[in-house]
């Protein structure tokens, strides 16, 4: 098994910055990709960003320029700093993880979420 636990969330007014964090935590082989996706009331849940363990990354168009998507292996930590933030960008924010675990002597992917933390943008 695996926990993700985020923090960093908050509420900021438009143009602040905040940066969000995720520790991995428990028994595997490797983290593969580790993002964030975000999910506002009454739309579904987006990628925000991805990040693998080569350091290629992937951004969602309307974040691109503003938020940076950066991890530390050695911590098992996955960072989102979030700069320029707008109104739309009020969300919950889920860090996800896919882990290489052994299962059954096998290696496998597992695919495994954080609780959430609210990111609230106030105009």
């Amino acid at each position: 098994q695996v926990q993700l636990v985020e923090s960093g969330g908050g509420l900021v007014q438009a143009g602040g910055s905040l940066r969000l964090s995720c520790v991995a935590s428990g028994s595997f082989f490797r983290i593969n990709v580790m993002g964030w996706y975000r999910q506002a009331p009454g739309k579904q849940r987006e990628l925000v960003a991805s990040i693998t363990s080569g350091d290629n990354t992937n951004y969602e168009d309307s974040v691109k320029g503003r938020f940076t998507i950066s991890r530390d292996n050695a911590k098992n930590t996955v960072y989102l700093q979030m700069n320029s933030l707008k109104p739309e960008d009020t969300a919950v924010y889920y860090c996800n993880a896919i882990v290489e675990a052994i299962n059954f002597g096998m290696r496998r992917n597992f695919n495994y979420w954080g609780q959430g933390t609210q990111v609230t943008v106030s105009s």
